[in-house]
């Protein structure tokens, strides 16, 4: 295994800036929800026009290799004086079983020491 900085990419090459990531579990089916919170994406600085189609999937890698995500929603929230601002946006996805979801905390906590993030109860 090779040392790599963990990073997140909706397009090949442009890496994000996670600013904030929300864990919970579904009561009633004790499914993993993750919201990851972007307040900018490098990705739209280049572009004119957006579609919501054009992020239906995630890149994740670190040291370990990469993690496909596809987000089960994704919202952008306007705001500003005209409210064309982009204030951010949300991407949430689902994750079922153990073994995934003790690889993705792992990509978190290396993540978050990459990034000088920190964990903290709401």
């Amino acid at each position: 295994m090779t040392s790599t900085t963990p990073s997140i990419q909706f397009f090949a090459g442009i890496f994000e800036e996670l600013s904030n990531v929300s864990l919970r579990r579904e009561v009633r089916t004790d499914k993993r929800i993750v919201l990851m919170i972007f307040n900018q994406l490098e990705a739209l600085s280049g572009f004119n026009s957006f579609t919501k189609p054009s992020l239906n999937s995630m890149l994740l890698t670190d040291e370990e290799g990469e993690i496909n995500v596809t987000p089960s929603s994704t919202r952008f929230i306007f705001g500003g004086d005209e409210g064309d601002e982009l204030q951010r946006v949300e991407c949430k996805f689902e994750i079922e079983q153990d073994e995934h979801w003790q690889r993705f905390m792992r990509f978190m906590h290396r993540y978050a020491e990459a990034n000088g993030m920190e964990y903290g109860e709401s």
